[in-house]
């Protein structure tokens, strides 16, 4: 997983803040990598609804791969605007926590997120304006006992509670001027006329997300032109419409509803057969 590095953040966004969400059933939700099996998604849940019990909560996913920031980055991406206005989205990927890694609380067109600052909003941030940018630190919102291993239930969640319940989010500490964020190329790389585009993601189905956009595809009328998608140099074919265009267990490239250029194996796994990720080359000419 590539390291985070920090970024300045433009100085309008530092100390701007919009009133958080003031609904009868303000929206929390949740985005972690704690599974299923154990009790750290219930602590999450009863610590707000100890402090908010009013807030709706959601869960987003709880399967991120253990410290996987880069796979959580893309996955609040792809919510982050399914959301409205006043949503907080509380991300626990954590594989610094206890250290002096800060907590941020952050705002993008309306909605916030709390979460620790190690690259988890790279994609958000790339794409919206930062409206406001904290650091967390102001311990009359924690819980009064903090675990070193535990800051999603002890600082984060209760955070994300007061937030929803109106504290508003300069109280919780200073303005930030940083952000960590992660070495990740947002687009398709132009190469001899075509595009050379790397994984960022892959689903539970196996199917490969490349960083190559559809509008990188298009052509000028707006209509994806016809391309050949080559895997490690070896032709998979043109740009397909649907899975059932090709046979069961042949691979294909198709436009992912998330707007870029996925790589699968009907009714099987492309990261298995083309794996390992790191050295997979997808090209378009």
């Amino acid at each position: 997983m590539p390291a985070a590095a920090a970024h300045p953040i433009d100085r309008r966004a530092r100390t701007a803040g919009l009133e958080p969400n003031d609904t009868l059933m303000p929206i929390i939700t949740l985005l972690t990598d704690y599974g299923l099996r154990d009790h750290y998604v219930g602590e999450l849940k009863g610590v707000i609804l100890s402090i908010a019990p009013q807030a709706q909560i959601v869960d987003i996913s709880h399967d991120i791969e253990p410290f996987h920031v880069a796979q959580a980055a893309f996955v609040l991406h792809r919510v982050w605007s399914r959301f409205p206005a006043g949503t907080v989205h509380l991300v626990v990927v954590d594989p610094g926590v206890g250290s002096d890694r800060r907590i941020i609380l952050g705002q993008y067109a309306g909605r916030f997120v709390v979460a620790p600052d190690n690259g988890l909003v790279t994609w958000v941030h790339r794409e919206n304006e930062a409206e406001a940018m904290f650091v967390v630190e102001d311990r009359r919102y924690f819980l009064p006992q903090i675990s070193s291993t535990f800051h999603g239930r002890d600082i984060l969640a209760p955070v994300a509670a007061h937030l929803v319940n109106g504290v508003q989010p300069r109280a919780f500490g200073r303005t930030a001027d940083r952000l960590e964020m992660l070495p990740m190329p947002h687009r398709g790389a132009a190469v001899d006329g075509g595009w050379l585009g790397s994984v960022i993601y892959v689903d539970r189905y196996g199917t490969i997300v490349t960083n190559i956009r559809v509008e990188q595809l298009r052509t000028s009328r707006g209509e994806v032109r016809s391309w050949d998608v080559l895997i490690n140099g070896i032709s998979i074919g043109p740009i397909r419409s649907a899975f059932g265009d090709v046979a069961t267990g042949s691979a294909l490239a198709i436009i992912g509803g998330s707007g870029f250029l996925e790589v699968a194996v009907n009714q099987g796994n492309a990261a298995q057969r083309f794996a390992p990720l790191e050295s997979i080359r997808v090209e378009v000419r």
